[in-house]
């Protein structure tokens, strides 16, 4: 298998030569293994996937220690959570940096670890699925934000995919990229695998079947306000374990929780969040959109279209550094907007699809699968100009144009591969 290169390979270099311990986390198959094993080819590796070793680690967790004497690579950590008492002893004795190459798919067992365990000697760095920048081998490496600066530089390495339904459609997955994978077995077997695995160790899970309906329900509200009671209605479960499932999505990489941009002033504001997957070609597997064919003039193409255009949005915060959920969000309103359409009065939802917040300035961001974006389209950006202590920047309407353009001042259509 070819690799791909990774956006994140210089930033965890140089945490390497800073913290004791580096964790990589991320959803399943997304390459955190791969990534490590890449970079430091030297470095014994261990995987706890291996039920024998799994085994050994837990329940002579000294012994094991003392036989994989650090620098060490250990994946899947989060199944021998006792070995986090050793790490932290062994990065206690030693002033070295680089000793521990961690890795776990699993965040909800993690992240309460190292909380506990390793604070100060652990540098965390989420890995997502491949963007459409590190497909491509681009190594372009700013995040986004539609700004005419970030369109100048970007302009210089951008390059159109050749179908991007077809993209859209295959999945983010590293193993996916070879042409010789089946999609379809794949994500069954990632479905599969994901459920009997990680879910099935939750005491919060034991009906796996009703599970499987969840994440289909789940699947076929991407890009939606999210709606614990219609899910539950659906699936036959109450609202609770509705909420504790979607908990478990989001800690296990699978989907992520866009907040709404509330402040006091937007008094109509909707307050619930918006349910995005994180990997199309998963929500495409769950929603029974079999062919990039079939998507693209399907009922759900906008919603995925949108789903894609957020993730790669993430991807080039996280592959920068840089922790999105401080920078992004969302807006809607209870009331409606007056816009001109072609000419005509018309009435849109007040909406705007997502929000990044960088140095007290907001830039909001329309996403449409058009072929070409409309002015009309951005009708609800003004609201931000009533957010005291903020600026509203350049904005933009992402969407299927061939090439980036003015709509009016200050507002732009960017193609979605300009990201």
């Amino acid at each position: 298998m070819k690799y791909i290169r990774r956006a994140l390979e210089e930033r965890i270099c140089q945490e390497a030569k800073t913290y004791k311990a580096i964790l990589v986390t991320g959803a399943r198959q997304v390459g955190k293994s791969t990534l490590l094993k890449q970079l430091f080819p030297d470095i014994k590796y261990i995987t706890l996937d291996d039920p024998f070793v799994e085994e050994q680690a837990v329940r002579n967790s000294g012994m094991f220690m003392t036989m994989n004497q650090p620098p060490v690579i250990i994946d899947e950590v989060q199944r021998a959570a006792i070995l986090f008492r050793y790490i932290k002893m062994k990065c206690d004795e030693s002033d070295d940096r680089g000793l521990f190459y961690l890795s776990g798919s699993q965040q909800f067992h993690l992240m309460r670890e190292v909380s506990e365990s390793m604070s100060g000697r652990t540098s965390i760095i989420e890995l997502a699925g491949l963007s459409l920048r590190e497909i491509s081998g681009d190594s372009f490496a700013a995040p986004f934000v539609p700004t005419s600066a970030y369109i100048a530089e970007r302009q210089k390495s951008a390059v159109p995919p050749d179908d991007i339904w077809e993209v859209i459609h295959r999945g983010s997955y590293p193993e996916l990229q070879q042409p010789d994978v089946e999609w379809n077995s794949f994500y069954a077997n990632y479905v599969k695998t994901y459920i009997e695995r990680d879910v099935r160790e939750l005491r919060a899970v034991q009906d796996l079947d009703s599970f499987r309906r969840f994440m289909v329900a789940a699947a076929a509200r991407t890009g939606a306000i999210l709606n614990y009671s219609n899910i539950a209605n659906e699936i036959g479960k109450d609202v609770n374990t509705v909420k504790q499932w979607i908990s478990i999505l989001e800690a296990s990489g699978i989907i992520y929780l866009l907040e709404p941009y509330s402040p006091n002033v937007l008094k109509r504001a909707i307050k619930t969040p918006k349910l995005y997957f994180r990997d199309t070609g998963l929500v495409c597997y769950l929603s029974r959109w079999l062919t990039p064919e079939v998507l693209a003039y399907g009922a759900m193409a906008g919603a995925i279209f949108e789903t894609f255009a957020i993730s790669e949005i993430l991807k080039s915060f996280s592959n920068a550094g840089l922790d999105y959920r401080y920078f992004v969000s969302y807006y809607r309103g209870k009331d409606r907007k007056k816009v001109k359409k072609n000419g005509q009065e018309m009435e849109v939802e007040s909406e705007i699809d997502f929000i990044i917040e960088e140095n007290g300035i907001l830039y909001p961001v329309e996403i449409k699968m058009n072929a070409a974006a409309k002015s009309w389209m951005t009708g609800a950006f003004p609201v931000l100009d009533k957010v005291p202590d903020k600026k509203r920047g350049s904005g933009a309407v992402i969407c299927n144009c061939p090439q980036p353009g003015a709509l009016r001042d200050n507002i732009f259509q960017l193609p979605v591969w300009y990201i």
